[in-house]
């Protein structure tokens, strides 16, 4: 099958002289974001050759933790709904949501 469209999806990360991340933008022309700036993000990627997940995880030196204590929470729920939606196994994924139920607890977030 041909590919008949393509999307870019773009991250601009603005370091310090230590390189560490001040500044974070994201781009995504097909979604109507266009250099977004936020204080955190998440990326996984499957390496089907290798059958393993690569990752970056990047967050601003002036993130909050109670912010970052919600963004980690909200991350948790919407992998296990796309987990669900990928596999259609729904007690791994009542698992898991009782784990998310936990961990908001064990942090006191308001829901």
């Amino acid at each position: 099958m041909a590919v008949k469209h393509t999307s870019e999806i773009k991250l601009t990360v603005g370091l310090d002289e230590n390189r560490v991340p001040e500044e974070l933008y994201w781009s995504a022309q097909d979604g109507g974001v266009e250099n977004e700036e936020v204080k955190a993000m998440m990326l996984s990627v499957w390496d089907s050759q290798n059958q393993e997940s690569l990752k970056i995880d990047l967050w601003t030196k002036d993130m909050p933790v109670d912010e970052m204590k919600v963004f980690f929470h909200q991350t948790l729920v919407t992998m296990s709904d796309t987990f669900m939606r990928a596999t259609q196994d729904e007690k791994m994924t009542a698992t898991m949501k009782d784990f998310c139920d936990y961990f908001a607890e064990k942090l006191e977030l308001q829901k």
